[in-house]
């Protein structure tokens, strides 16, 4: 089902929201002066997110990606492990 019409499955949808949550909370871990305001991704501002990101943080751009691809990547295989087990 598509509810907000976005081209997405709203489940899918759903769980990948839930995992941005998890992820934004690990992210404030990791930097804890980052807000919710900073973990705000606006579609097309990547560049500038990132740029944000790496002024608060003071760590490089591709360390932040890399973070962030091994958080997603770690963070999916266990969701895949977890629906194996169902």
């Amino acid at each position: 089902m598509d509810i907000n019409d976005n081209k997405v499955n709203d489940q899918t949808e759903l769980q990948a929201r839930g995992n941005w949550n998890e992820i934004k909370g690990a992210a404030k871990q990791k930097w804890g002066n980052l807000t919710d305001d900073d973990l705000t991704y606006a579609e097309g501002k990547q560049d500038e997110w990132f740029g944000n990101l790496q002024e608060k943080t003071g760590h490089a751009i591709d360390d932040i990606k890399s973070w962030f691809h091994n958080t997603f990547s770690s963070d999916a295989d266990t969701n895949t492990t977890n629906q194996n087990r169902s």
